[in-house]
């Protein structure tokens, strides 16, 4: 597969779980600062953004968050700006993308071009945008052949997921305080419902905590992400000539160590230690990303979108 294909098709994964994401965390937190009336306001904007990389903003409020992190086309961070670059990548890869999925594509950037999402609800917004990416997922899902291009989506999906999950988990650490940070946390990833199935009731942070990390039979827990990953990898390298004994690349062998130290460490640690292991969660992931690029890529995709890389 040509290589500007092939890092258009991984970004496409990576951009659209990036908008999912951030409006799930959008919208999380303008409900804590509606359900808690004590939360400070500014606190928790200014843990928000330096969670996802923004920092310097003088005294924000929620209006602040909702332009950086929802609105502005211009932000590198904003959910509008992270779908512009999947419309972006699946424009450069016209000739493998299929016509339904890029006109969903199309369609939802042109509901949302021009700011026209600030006319809408917050709340609405963010859900709209949401069910929007669920649209493009699943017609990608039935629609393309579940080949070479594929695997490079579902890798760039997954990496994203494990680094925004991380992000997540590291705000809800950050305010721990609030009697909502999990439950909220658990909605930003659309984790609440198959949790309190799992558990029956009442829990505790750290069962909140191991779910989202641990669980392995939820598709958004950061130990299932990291084993999509490594598996979309390890199948490209089988169809790229990679090696037929063990497995080869700087790449693999950062998701496999970060893999083994979440799932046979400790959690007790872990939760000693969580908003550092987060970081190191999202250093992996950007350490992955280059990876991939110097390997597959070869730098061909200079060009390509790269809204919020991290």
């Amino acid at each position: 597969m040509l290589s500007r294909i092939a890092e258009s098709l991984f970004w496409i994964g990576r951009y659209l779980e990036r908008a999912e994401d951030t409006s799930r965390l959008l919208e999380v937190h303008l409900t804590l600062l509606l359900e808690d009336p004590v939360v400070d306001e500014e606190a928790t904007s200014e843990v928000l953004l330096r969670v996802m990389g923004i920092d310097g903003e003088a005294s924000p409020d929620h209006q602040t968050v909702l332009q950086l992190l929802g609105w502005d086309e211009t932000s590198m961070h904003s959910m509008v700006a992270a779908f512009y670059g999947a419309r972006e990548s699946a424009r450069r890869s016209r000739e493998t993308v299929a016509l339904e999925m890029w006109e969903a594509i199309n369609t939802t950037w042109n509901m949302m071009r021009g700011n026209r999402l600030q006319h809408v609800p917050a709340n609405r917004a963010c859900q709209l945008l949401r069910e929007r990416c669920a649209v493009v997922g699943g017609i990608a899902d039935n629609s393309m052949t579940h080949d070479e291009g594929w695997q490079y989506m579902m890798l760039g999906r997954s990496l994203e997921r494990v680094d925004m999950t991380s992000r997540i988990i590291e705000s809800a650490a950050y305010n721990a305080d609030s009697p909502y940070a999990w439950t909220q946390t658990l909605r930003a990833c659309g984790a609440h419902h198959a949790f309190i199935r799992t558990y029956r009731g009442a829990a505790t942070d750290a069962q909140a905590a191991e779910f989202l990390l641990l669980d392995r039979m939820f598709p958004r827990s950061v130990l299932v992400s990291l084993q999509a990953a490594e598996e979309a990898l390890a199948s490209l390298e089988a169809t790229t000539g990679g090696r037929r004994v063990g497995l080869t690349g700087e790449a693999l062998r950062a998701l496999g160590r970060a893999r083994a130290e979440l799932e046979f460490g400790s959690l007790e640690e872990t939760m000693a230690h969580l908003p550092e292991r987060m970081s190191r969660l999202q250093r992996t992931c950007s350490a992955v990303n280059d990876a991939v690029s110097d390997h597959y890529f070869d730098g061909a995709g200079a060009s390509v979108w790269r809204a919020g890389v991290r």
